[in-house]
């Protein structure tokens, strides 16, 4: 299962399949740039931290990647 989708259900985020696509691709080009995989200790909160972009109103995936990656360095480890 795809971590953007387990996290959205967990925290009951209602995002429709698009909203969901455009963050997997977010979290995905995250972590790719990162060299990290989705069983890293900051994946969940990288895929949390780009919902609650998309929820704020940042709705472009090139946006939510490059706030996304600044983001990372004050993660939880």
């Amino acid at each position: 299962m795809k971590v953007v989708n387990r996290y959205s259900r967990t925290r009951d985020v209602s995002l429709d399949s698009e909203a969901l696509d455009a963050c997997q691709r977010a979290f995905d080009a995250i972590l790719a740039e990162l060299s990290i995989n989705h069983e890293h200790g900051k994946a969940e909160d990288i895929a949390a931290f780009v919902i609650k972009l998309y929820q704020q109103g940042v709705h472009d995936e090139k946006k939510l990647f490059e706030l996304g990656l600044t983001a990372t360095d004050h993660l939880r480890d």
